[in-house]
């Protein structure tokens, strides 16, 4: 007799997720590999999510919907299953990036998450720890959906120059991750400023932070540390921020020539010489 685990939908998104699937798949009058390819996955996947021991991706959850007619269910669900895998210190993160109206971001060592590629992603998050490395990757991709709501946020980022240059993952994805930069050229709502080189002492040298703006409530800055999060609604602190964010955007190359430099290092760096 096989063992079928029992979950308790209320002990967490996860568990929810995956006892509605199981509940609405065997409605359906499908078997867990007769779902699988359905939705062109195995069904041992499909067991692995029924039973809590795999987290759903947007793109499995978007399947399920319209293979089960769930009516966008799983697609809503997956939102709160993915921000629920995030670590306790990022969620109230994940949650201001959600509701914020306008981000204002500068980076001084790396692309900021909400634009890494797949493989980039990957590479920041294996480089200490590879376990459960598929699930993180996709969690933190999954934070990017924020781009994709009726009503996205304004981003506007300031990236420090060493930012393209430290090679993240090898020659081939950092070609990848610059080309998706220069993909949001044309995207008035995701701007992206580089400080160079040139700049020399600027305002941002004691590190990274983040501006929050919201339609009714107010500014937070964030700044991060090794595993904790330092969100701050001070209107000292956010007023100060906000000064030196200006600072930075005045020192930083125009949209245009920072483009023209992000594909000037996208090609002589990791070109296609680099990529044999």
């Amino acid at each position: 007799m096989v063992h079928i685990n029992v979950l308790d939908p209320g002990a967490s998104p996860l568990d929810y997720y995956g006892f509605e699937l199981r509940r609405l798949r065997e409605a359906a009058g499908l078997t867990q590999k007769q779902m699988g390819d359905v939705l062109n996955y195995t069904g041992s996947l499909v067991g692995q999510i029924e039973t809590a021991r795999k987290v759903p991706t947007l793109e499995f959850s978007e399947r399920v919907d319209a293979a089960l007619g769930a009516g966008g269910l799983f697609s809503r669900l997956v939102v709160l299953v993915l921000r629920s895998q995030l670590p306790a210190w990022f969620r109230q993160v994940a949650e201001l990036q959600a509701r914020a109206t306008e981000i204002y971001s500068f980076e001084i060592g790396m692309v900021p998450g909400l634009l890494q590629t797949p493989a980039y992603a990957r590479a920041v998050l294996g480089a200490i720890d590879d376990a459960d490395l598929d699930d993180r990757t996709d969690i933190r991709l999954a934070r990017q959906g924020i781009f994709g709501k009726g009503e996205p946020p304004l981003f506007w980022v300031v990236l420090a120059e060493a930012a393209l240059h430290q090679e993240i993952g090898g020659p081939k994805t950092m070609h990848e991750q610059l080309a998706h930069l220069l993909s949001f050229q044309n995207n008035p709502r995701i701007n992206i400023q580089v400080l160079p080189f040139a700049a020399g002492a600027h305002a941002g040298l004691t590190g990274s932070f983040d501006i929050y703006r919201f339609s009714s409530d107010p500014a937070i800055v964030y700044t991060e540390g090794y595993g904790s999060a330092h969100p701050s609604a001070n209107p000292d602190t956010v007023k100060g921020c906000s000064l030196r964010y200006d600072h930075l955007q005045a020192a930083a190359l125009s949209l245009k020539d920072s483009a023209a430099l992000i594909r000037r290092v996208m090609e002589e760096r990791y070109g296609e010489q680099h990529l044999a």
